[in-house]
């Protein structure tokens, strides 16, 4: 009896176009945490620019790879999950990476940091649950329960300013503040906001 060919990378074969190009999302997302990190190693001002900048490019991945589905109609569970773990990278980790590489360093700043790529996983998390009721039947869901976890791209707008004025490091915008024994930046509050749009329920956004 012969044996069965080996189905080597029968995974990658599985892929579809759409699956390649959220691929490309979190490659984006790894390249700007890696741009961040070296950034707080050499303080070369070009790689905060990088990080920065590879979140838009991230975006737009994000944004092909629903049209493409739609397109070629080739929605499937697979993809919504591989969307979603892309998405906890790009626009959850990155954010708080470069926010880190920023300056945003104080124990409560970390801790703000923690619990926004904890309120974009739980986001995340509830979506893909709750996607097939949203839908209604339908071939997408109408709208999105909380903020979609790409919004949080206005926060590395904001760092990418700072970066552009020489507001990095102890120049961070107002400044910080002992908390007890931690210590607090006051942009840091900009990110706990938006974890709690995130995951807000009283908020409905169109689906486009």
């Amino acid at each position: 009896m012969s044996k069965p060919a080996p189905k080597h990378f029968s995974m990658l074969r599985d892929f579809t176009v759409a699956d390649f190009l959220t691929l490309g999302n979190a490659a984006c997302g790894v390249g700007a945490i890696f741009a961040a990190i070296s950034y707080v190693e050499t303080q070369q001002l070009a790689l905060f620019y990088v990080a920065a900048a590879l979140g838009p490019l991230a975006f737009i991945f994000d944004a092909l790879d629903g049209h493409v589905a739609r397109w070629r109609h080739a929605h499937s569970a697979m993809g919504r999950e591989l969307d979603s773990l892309a998405d906890v990278i790009s626009f959850g980790v990155a954010p708080a990476a470069i926010a880190y590489a920023a300056g945003m360093r104080g124990g409560w700043d970390r801790t703000i940091l923690i619990v926004f790529v904890a309120c974009g996983v739980s986001r995340l998390a509830r979506y893909n649950v709750t996607a097939e009721t949203l839908s209604a039947g339908a071939d997408k869901v109408k709208y999105f329960e909380g903020a979609p976890i790409p919004t949080s791209l206005w926060l590395t707008a904001v760092l990418a300013i700072l970066a552009a004025t020489g507001h990095l490091g102890e120049g961070l915008w107002l400044g910080d503040v002992a908390l007890g024994p931690l210590r607090l930046h006051w942009l840091a509050l900009l990110f706990a906001a938006q974890g709690a749009l995130m995951v807000s329920k009283t908020i409905h956004i169109p689906k486009p």
